[in-house]
């Protein structure tokens, strides 16, 4: 998911990669607790995932959103988990795939700036794309090796001058790196041959299912 185009040129930036890594945290633990409960357990755990991530994304502009900014960002996900109590499947996580990028692009949504149409369909053809490459990476785990560059990331970002005088964003997207490292050495390695038990239209598959 490219995250730059979205990315408003102003003095205050959300904080895009901390954003990010909450998302890959969140994400594997979504997954595998949709193998061990029912996937209305989770709910409280992913609408705290959601805000998490809305947070990182508004919260440093030192702006108030506006209404219609917080109606795009939250309205997607609260639909998708009313298809989750419906029992139509948990594809509130695939849209906590791209709700990153999604943010950025809303963050630069505003009466002066109208939200590019071009922009939105490449964020959800960059969408489709990642949730087949999730879905690959739950068959084929040893992609998931580049979770291990997280930590690094934010450290070579130090290089810029503009990133050090942030140090508060720095050391948060470091430490957020590291927890996604230490998630994906806590989480138990799960192969599902031919589907990923996060997005199937058969419903949240239930316990010793």
């Amino acid at each position: 998911m490219t995250l730059g185009d979205a990315t408003p040129n102003v003095g205050r930036r959300p904080w895009a990669f901390a954003a990010v890594c909450v998302m890959v945290a969140s994400l594997a633990l979504l997954v595998v607790g949709l193998s061990q409960v029912p996937a209305d357990q989770l709910l409280p755990w992913y609408v705290a995932a959601y805000l998490l991530v809305g947070a990182c994304i508004f919260v440093p502009t030192g702006k108030l959103p506006s209404l219609r900014q917080v109606g795009g960002f939250l309205l997607p996900g609260a639909l998708l988990v009313v298809l989750a109590l419906l029992n139509l499947g948990f594809w509130a996580g695939g849209w906590l795939l791209g709700l990153p990028a999604w943010g950025l692009l809303l963050s630069r949504w505003t009466p002066e700036s109208r939200l590019p149409v071009l922009k939105v369909l490449k964020f959800f053809g960059l969408l489709v794309l990642g949730l087949v490459i999730f879905m690959f990476n739950g068959i084929f785990p040893f992609f998931s090796l580049g979770l291990f560059l997280l930590p690094i990331i934010p450290l070579v970002r130090l290089a810029y001058p503009d990133y050090r005088a942030r140090p508060l964003q720095a050391g948060v997207e470091v430490l957020l790196g590291l927890a996604v490292v230490v998630v994906a050495f806590m989480i138990p390695l799960r192969k599902v041959p031919g589907r990923h038990p996060g997005f199937t239209l058969e419903g949240p598959r239930q316990p010793g299912s």
